[in-house]
């Protein structure tokens, strides 16, 4: 049985800017999508939130197991009953990861319960050090993940103590970040991963595509989804997704 994943991205950077279209020429989503179609297991619907019901409307999220997410401009245009749908879900068990400058998300600040304020300044070399090797998101990363380019997030970040950090980032400056970090909410599970920057080509990283991978098949959920916003429970298979 594969995993439905939803890649939702605000979709707004590659309409705005010839610069970062000519990276992303379908999109951020569109290029994780693609990667998490070659990685076999996953059957994969993409989303912006300039879509019908800002892409996420009940249909969608009733059939997701596992959502991701990348914002970063437009914040403040996602509607707040969409942020409580999604909420909803998580708790009841669908996965949620979530990407770079979601961080600063109104989902993310609502799970976590803090402001997810960070240190960050523009380009610099960042090496991605996996600190936990024996967990499945950090499977096939051998060490470490060298980007040449990205966006420097560091400390403090302004989130609760994760259940687990997989990953912690170094940049050239010297900075170093919390980067990927494990949150059970409720009954669903919950990843917040550091490298993605819209102006770089983060998302065509074998590397990278690996972990996003190896997230999905984490928060899946296994067993039963209940969503109190949708009045209904839905059975999920259990079993191995190769």
């Amino acid at each position: 049985m594969k995993i439905n994943v939803t890649v939702w991205n605000e979709g707004r950077h590659e309409k705005l800017s010839e610069k970062i279209a000519a990276v992303y020429p379908d999109g951020i989503h569109g290029a994780i999508g693609g990667a998490l179609e070659k990685a076999g297991g996953f059957k994969v619907r993409t989303a912006t939130l300039d879509d019908s019901g800002q892409g996420l409307p009940d249909e969608v999220l009733n059939d997701t197991d596992v959502l991701i997410w990348w914002g970063h401009m437009a914040h403040g245009d996602v509607e707040d009953t969409i942020v409580e749908k999604v909420a909803d879900h998580v708790r009841g068990g669908m996965g949620l990861i979530v990407l770079h400058s979601g961080h600063y998300s109104k989902i993310f600040k609502k799970l976590t319960g803090t402001n997810c304020s960070l240190r960050w300044r523009d380009d610099d070399s960042c090496r991605v050090w996996v600190v936990n090797p024996a967990h499945p998101i950090a499977q096939g990363i051998d060490g470490y993940i060298d980007l040449k380019n990205e966006e420097m997030y560091g400390e403090p970040f302004g989130i609760p103590n994760p259940d687990e950090v997989v990953f912690i980032s170094w940049f050239g400056g010297g900075e170093v970040m919390r980067s990927g970090c494990c949150f059970n909410v409720e009954r669903g599970k919950m990843f917040y991963f550091q490298p993605g920057h819209e102006s770089y080509p983060t998302y065509y990283n074998e590397k990278i595509q690996r972990v996003l991978a190896n997230a999905c098949r984490w928060a899946a959920p296994v067993g039963e989804i209940t969503s109190t916003a949708s009045c209904e429970h839905r059975k999920i298979p259990t079993g191995e997704v190769k």
